[in-house]
């Protein structure tokens, strides 16, 4: 699964500017910007300032808050307003390839402060939040100026399978991704007034991280992709593909939670994959969830499953939905069994489990 967050800033960028490109001559700062309170030169301005704030992001590696910096537009020097219109134009072309390059350059393991919801996103987020940045203002420009505007579709979906995997899927990605920014209606839907894109959460362990699997990634490794990860030899295992499944399904019904969904283990030493962890799904009414998870033969026998159940377990019971943890396990897999021994997982009663299983649980 190739890299392609900074050749769709670039197509994004382009598209914007050709629409604000056919409207030079317009009063741009008496007119609101779509349904925004902001005028369409300001909104301009702020597509700008996202692009040059999230290459900061990640160029600076920032962890804890947003690099202390602003975009500000030149004025009026030498009886000419160098930031007119065009001048606005010239600024998001520039922003844009400044942050196309930085995309390209940034390691996939980097991750930078961004405060929803995690605190943190790795290039892909930056990259899908900086599209949408470009695709949403460019339309809320061009609907104050009444400029004809259409997002491509490819990039609406890389948008909504990045950092909209709460969104379900609808017959149209740009409607959808209108939609799920308040900007449109969708039939069977009621009308959105708040709205936030999720980017995907990574859990910290000793030597490895566990990062959430995007709907993007998990079709890929459905369909026998590597789903944008640099995987140790063999990998991923067959049991990675089906979770990924899992994940694709509950996505296209409407009912995927991201936080309690799939992560891929990754070894901070190298950066490859090792295995993949996670839950068939949200909590049910009791708070009990179900984990399941593999390694890739070459991973095993390191400790990494016991590592990354106890950091995925640790996480799951602090909250204040989950109260159980449940797991089942073949009963002639007996590293498997100790790897849930090892967390903290204890057998319990088989009423109700598949013959040739054994079932744990982990209560907080």
């Amino acid at each position: 699964m190739r890299f392609m967050g900074g050749d769709y800033v670039e197509e994004a960028v382009a598209g914007c500017t050709a629409v604000l490109r056919s409207a030079l001559d317009r009063d741009w700062e008496q007119v609101r910007a779509g349904g925004l309170e902001w005028s369409c030169r300001r909104t301009g301005a702020h597509i700008a300032s996202d692009l040059l704030a999230y290459a900061g992001q990640l160029a600076g590696r920032a962890q804890d808050a947003y690099v202390p910096f602003e975009i500000t537009l030149d004025g009026t020097e030498d009886g000419l307003d160098r930031a007119d219109n065009a001048g606005v134009v010239q600024v998001i072309e520039t922003t844009g390839a400044l942050f196309a390059a930085t995309l390209r350059t940034t390691p996939r393991e980097v991750r930078a402060f961004h405060p929803y919801p995690f605190r943190s996103a790795g290039r892909e987020g930056f990259a899908a939040m900086g599209v949408a940045e470009v695709l949403l203002h460019t339309h809320d420009v061009a609907t104050g100026l009444g400029l004809p505007y259409e997002a491509p579709a490819h990039l609406a979906e890389f948008v909504l399978t990045g950092i909209f995997p709460h969104v379900q899927p609808g017959p149209d990605h740009w409607r959808t991704l209108l939609w799920a920014t308040g900007r449109g209606e969708l039939p069977g839907r009621a009308r959105l007034t708040e709205w936030r894109w999720n980017n995907n959460l990574v859990i910290e362990a000793d030597r490895l991280t566990l990062q959430g699997v995007t709907p993007a990634a998990a079709a890929d490794l459905r369909t026998g992709g590597d789903g944008g990860f640099e995987w140790a030899a063999e990998g991923p295992f067959e049991g990675t593909r089906e979770a990924a499944g899992m994940t694709v399904k509950a996505y296209e019904a409407g009912v995927h939670r991201p936080e309690f969904g799939l992560f891929t283990l990754v070894r901070r030493e190298d950066g490859r994959a090792v295995g993949g962890m996670g839950f068939h799904g949200a909590p049910d009414g009791d708070g009990r969830a179900e984990i399941g998870y593999d390694l890739v033969e070459a991973a095993r026998g390191n400790g990494y499953a016991t590592e990354a159940l106890r950091a995925l377990a640790g996480w799951a019971l602090a909250r204040d939905d989950v109260r159980s943890l449940f797991a089942t396990v073949e009963r002639d897999n007996p590293p498997s069994q100790a790897v849930l021994a090892r967390a903290g997982f204890v057998q319990v009663s088989e009423d109700g489990v598949e013959e040739g299983l054994l079932a744990y649980e982990l209560r907080g």
